[in-house]
């Protein structure tokens, strides 16, 4: 239920809204970041990092007296760990690499799509005209966006949107069967013990790309852009968005996630030079209309496909 404090409510929608510019921010710091240290070596990194962070979000809510979970959910959690941060935030990692930043932003953007096609897989879901429709219309736009580059020969940038788009569904299967164990056991505690069950996998696989990469000759701006990616964008993100879910509604914010695209694209155009053809802005317009009448065409209030935002990395 949303907060009914009007100060509350209006500084958690500022606090959302600089959230939106960090995170659509973040796909060309990411970019850069590659450049310098590989995908590999972005991954090794974060994963040293991550778990401190978890670790010492969950002492400073719990002290040494950490919530004690039954064998059963740790590896519930194990599992959960892999699918976010082993095999969704890998894929995520090298399509961003090999795409485009604005791409990046707006293939992600279609994970509530794939929400709904779990869901409706699983039986917890019946499609309505609305969501059918929806999907049709997410569909053509992605084609259609994606259409310059496999027409124009760019197999390595459509094939990191494909990967992007295997990474949305992953992000949504980690939706979806987080949702049950975050109402059990609390966001915070599902967040960090993920986290830290899913870590050591990928810093074990990411090793190899870790030892290749020259730490010392590592120039400063690359670190800034490391801990922005990791401590503010993904970290410190997601603690800041449940909160603004926790104060406005999780069906009022939602929608903001909408605003990411347009400004990683602004983003990449200012900074990095990306440039825009009328038949990709035609694409992206009708994928991010398609996926929000997709997400919203439910008549249910608590819907996991309304409560689901797009994968933030």
């Amino acid at each position: 239920m949303p907060d009914p404090n009007p100060a509350r409510a209006r500084h958690a929608l500022w606090a959302a809204l600089v959230l939106i510019v960090i995170w659509g921010a973040n796909f060309s710091v990411q970019k850069e970041v590659f450049k310098a240290l590989s995908p590999g070596g972005f991954l090794f990194v974060r994963y040293l990092i991550m778990p401190v962070a978890a670790a010492l979000l969950l002492c400073w809510r719990h002290g040494t007296h950490w919530p004690r979970l039954p064998r059963s959910v740790l590896l519930s959690l194990l599992k959960l760990g892999l699918a976010g941060h082993l095999i969704h935030v890998g894929l995520v990692t090298y399509g961003i690499h090999w795409s485009t930043a604005f791409s990046s932003s707006l293939i992600l953007a279609c994970g509530p799509v794939f929400t709904l096609l779990i869901l409706r897989w699983h039986g917890l879901e019946q499609l309505t005209r609305g969501q059918i429709a929806g999907v049709a219309v997410a569909c053509a736009g992605v084609l259609l966006f994606l259409s310059d580059k496999f027409l124009g020969g760019h197999w390595q940038a459509s094939g990191g949107d494909l990967t992007l788009l295997v990474a949305a569904s992953f992000f949504s299967y980690y939706t979806v069967a987080a949702k049950p164990m975050i109402e059990r056991h609390g966001g915070v505690t599902v967040m960090t013990y993920a986290t830290l069950l899913g870590s050591g996998p990928v810093v074990l696989l990411s090793l190899p790309a870790g030892l290749n990469v020259d730490w010392a000759a590592v120039r400063p701006v690359i670190w800034v852009g490391m801990l922005y990616a990791v401590l503010i964008s993904a970290f410190l993100g997601w603690l800041v968005w449940g909160w603004v879910n926790a104060v406005r509604g999780v069906a009022r914010s939602a929608p903001l996630m909408y605003l990411m695209p347009p400004v990683a694209g602004l983003v990449a155009w200012a900074v990095t030079g990306e440039r825009y053809t009328g038949i990709k802005l035609a694409g992206a317009a009708l994928t991010l209309a398609g996926v929000a009448v997709a997400q919203y065409a439910s008549v249910r209030p608590n819907d996991p496909v309304r409560e689901a935002p797009a994968p933030v990395d």
